[in-house]
């Protein structure tokens, strides 16, 4: 390991399109009093980095550039900090360090409190590691800590195939839910593979024409996006909730569920070491798989970028930060 008081990283100097993502050196963090430094392996890639880097997602906590991008991590321990008693220097880890706070995981290292950490599954490497932290803690936390999840229940999640919804399946399959994905059919057979019981090709019919009498929808897509979740409380029956991840709940979404005798919540990831020790299990028991479209070096962060704003992603995808 380099004794070099400098690292790289990913930076960008102002707002704008994926090209503003250039390389750079910075300092190296060093952790705080309850904090682990972390030598990054693999780094995920997530829909608020680009709505951050155009100055939209995060940018308001962020500030103005300059600044790091990333949030999911996956890597080694190297330094513990005064106070730290649940990791040791050699632990492999994961998280979703600071979120939404700047993590600066698009780096060789990152420093953040121990317990936003959890250890890694075993049975990924660090490149698939790095792809779960952010997304599924989204799926876990909208389904188990916002919508309550039960056995038997109906649960239609949109944008099944993506990151966050891949892992949104399985684990309300895994929670005893009857799953109902939308998706463009050419991932409908994966999607069953997965566990989703029945899947609606939202380029061929409306989903509100196809589903009813839906319990919980997990809204990955919003309402700027065909008014998703406006049309989304058709589905759902008496009772049921919305919780609509990536633009929030509008007051007009509020007040028209209202108005259905439904519920409509808003949503935003949270840092949870304990939830990623139960999720590592999952994908260590084979009961989650984690699916990587493709694995980049750090130096094409734009380029990831660029594949990530199509829409069009398998799962996720990574960028490799360890040579």
């Amino acid at each position: 390991m380099s004794s070099s008081p400098t690292m790289r990283a990913i930076s960008q100097d102002i707002f704008g399109a994926p090209e503003v993502l250039h390389l750079t050196e910075k300092a190296r963090p060093e952790p705080l009093p309850t904090e682990v430094q972390v030598r990054v392996h693999a780094a995920g890639v997530n829909p608020v980095d680009w709505k951050t880097r155009e100055g939209g997602g995060m940018a308001g906590l962020l500030g103005e550039p300059p600044f790091v991008l990333g949030w999911d991590v996956s890597g080694v321990v190297t330094q513990v900090g005064f106070g730290v008693h649940t990791l040791e220097v050699g632990d492999e880890v994961y998280g979703m360090p600071w979120f939404p706070r700047q993590a600066g995981a698009y780096a060789e290292y990152v420093t953040a409190p121990s317990r936003q950490f959890a250890l890694k599954p075993k049975t990924v490497d660090h490149d698939r590691a790095a792809a779960v932290p952010l997304a599924a803690l989204t799926a876990w936390q909208s389904l188990v800590d916002a919508a309550r999840v039960e056995p038997g229940q109906r649960v239609l999640i949109h944008a099944a195939a993506g990151g966050v919804g891949h892992f949104a399946v399985q684990i309300a399959k895994h929670l005893g839910a009857r799953v109902i994905g939308t998706a463009r059919a050419a991932k409908h057979d994966w999607l069953r593979s997965l566990g989703a019981d029945e899947l609606i090709d939202y380029t061929a019919v409306r989903f509100e024409d196809a589903v009813g009498d839906v319990d919980v929808v997990i809204d990955l897509v919003g309402d700027e996006h065909d008014a998703t979740s406006t049309r989304s409380l058709k589905t759902l029956r008496p009772g049921g909730i919305i919780v609509a991840v990536p633009s929030g709940v509008s007051p007009e979404l509020v007040d028209a569920a209202h108005a259905q005798g439904l519920r409509a919540s808003a949503f935003l990831v949270e840092p949870d070491g304990p939830a990623l020790t139960r999720i590592a299990g999952l994908i260590d028991e084979d009961i989650v798989k984690v699916e990587v479209e493709d694995v980049l070096p750090l130096a094409d962060a734009a380029e990831a970028h660029r594949r990530g704003e199509s829409g069009r992603t398998r799962g996720k995808l990574v960028l490799r930060v360890a040579s």
